[in-house]
């Protein structure tokens, strides 16, 4: 009876999940065994959709190379930079709170249209950015004309929206003890050395979680890509969520498109539970244990 007021406090966010996300999540996986089209009743067809996927449908297996290279150029890109400005935003210097919250502000805009939009202006042939290689004498760079370009463009928006692992990487930097840097420094260690000797290790969960967070969103990536290359050229920043939104908004196929998110759920959960295996060797916890 006592508890009765908290569980009326955390009804709405429970119902919220029961609605948003477990029935969504359950309703996918059924219609992934289905033909639906949204108007006619849905048609069981057990695995077909799958094993049109995984051996047929070449649209899908580029898709998700596609993805699979778009996740390993941003993640890591991302955290080196999120690790670097917060280093740097670590210092106790006159005005560090502005330039906290400067550094913020991009991941709070990245996602918007908006953005993305100004992003596609900014890297046309006519562009900002082929304005400024011009003043250096280097001619226009066709940066939506190549796949290798492409890709990077949208991937350098994605490092650009960098606030919300620094901010983490930027708390764990303020935990760490004073006195390890000064045992360091009478050691005699380089402020080189006292970085991966000291300040890495003990920011190895942080790194893991941030790693686990960004790799999920960078698999999940749609508004940037779609909106800037529409997937182009020749189907090389065609993501899986695009191939997954295309058939089910597009072409109708909403149990064919289920199917797809389900593998992409697959491949996302193959990826976590690899990091997770694999931190017992390389996160390092303040107790002196693994994961």
């Amino acid at each position: 009876m006592k508890n009765r007021g908290g569980y009326l406090y955390i009804l709405p966010w429970c119902i919220g999940v029961l609605i948003f996300t477990v029935y969504p999540f359950i309703t996918s996986l059924m219609l992934s065994f289905t033909n639906y089209d949204l108007i006619n009743p849905a048609e069981f067809v057990g695995l077909n959709n799958y094993i049109k996927l995984l051996t047929k449908d070449t649209a899908f297996l580029k898709s998700i190379v596609a993805t699979l290279q778009y996740t390993i150029l941003t993640v890591p890109m991302q955290l080196t930079f999120a690790l670097f400005i917060a280093f740097i935003l670590n210092f106790k210097i006159k005005g560090i709170n502005f330039f906290r919250s400067a550094y913020y502000i991009p991941s709070i805009l990245g996602g918007n249209a908006a953005i993305a939009i100004l992003w596609r202006f900014i890297f046309r042939s006519d562009g900002l950015v082929n304005q400024v290689l011009n003043v250096f004498g280097i001619d226009n760079v066709a940066w939506f004309s190549s796949p290798v370009a492409a890709m990077f463009v949208i991937s350098l928006l994605k490092v650009w929206q960098f606030g919300s692992s620094m901010l983490i990487f930027l708390a764990a930097l303020q935990e760490i003890p004073q006195e390890l840097y000064e045992a360091s420094e009478v050691d005699g260690a380089t402020k080189l050395r006292t970085f991966f000797s000291v300040t890495i290790p003990l920011l190895t969960p942080t790194i893991f979680f941030n790693l686990i967070m960004q790799l999920v969103n960078a698999f999940q990536e749609f508004n940037g890509p779609y909106l800037i290359t529409q997937g182009g050229p020749l189907k090389s920043t065609y993501l899986s969520s695009m191939f997954i939104y295309d058939n089910a908004f597009k072409f109708y196929k909403m149990g064919y498109s289920s199917a797809a998110s389900w593998i992409l759920f697959m491949v996302i959960l193959t990826f976590t539970l690899t990091l997770f295996k694999s931190s017992s060797k390389w996160v390092y916890y303040s107790d002196g244990k693994g994961n």
